[in-house]
């Protein structure tokens, strides 16, 4: 990603102004696997606690966004990068950007994370780490069963690799806790950098 032209107003003047500082949040992990459910709560947690938040949720800017890009990995890989692009910007605007998205390659994830890096802003990929097996059981839309029946080919986590984090901020496996407590430990991530 290229360097963002300098906003017309300075970001600390804008964030001393709102009494909000901004960052972003990736939820990544396997279809199903309840990174959208996740991100719903940790949005509604932080607007109740008076800090602006936002989900982009992969499914809404495909359809919007990314309307025009399919679901091959060069597709995949700018439809993560667009997504990563809004977010930064949605941060350095003063608001917790909620990113809920399959990013499934890791060297696209790591291209995000430099991004915001670079604009010195807050960064915290959460690996939403649940087994395929219960993934599968749980496909509320079906799909890994159209994956499995050949309907859908390249599907992440049947016929398309999905590159699991190794070092991300906070590892949330949605068998060992609930959303609230999921939630509770992104929050707490150091990374996060929330006053």
């Amino acid at each position: 990603m290229n360097s963002p032209p300098r906003a017309a107003i300075d970001r600390r003047a804008r964030w001393a102004a709102l009494g909000s500082s901004g960052g972003t949040v990736l939820l990544t992990g396997l279809p199903a696997a309840g990174k959208s459910t996740l991100g719903a709560a940790l949005e509604r947690r932080l607007v109740a606690t008076g800090r602006p938040a936002y989900l982009l949720d992969g499914d809404n800017l495909r359809r919007g966004l990314s309307e025009d890009l399919g679901f091959s990995p060069e597709d995949r890989s700018a439809h993560v990068r667009r997504a990563g692009e809004v977010a930064r910007l949605f941060a350095d605007a003063g608001l917790v950007a909620v990113v809920a998205l399959i990013a499934p390659q890791a060297r696209v994830r790591e291209q995000l994370r430099r991004a915001h890096a670079e604009a010195g802003l807050p960064f915290v990929e959460v690996f939403v780490d649940t087994p395929v097996g219960e993934c599968e059981r749980r496909d509320p839309k079906g799909l890994y069963a159209r994956a499995h029946n050949g309907e859908i080919v390249e599907f992440t986590g049947v016929d398309a690799p999905y590159e699991a984090p190794e070092n991300p901020e906070v590892r949330i496996c949605t068998l060992e806790m609930t959303v609230d407590e999921a939630v509770s430990t992104i929050l707490a991530s150091p990374a996060l950098r929330l006053p």
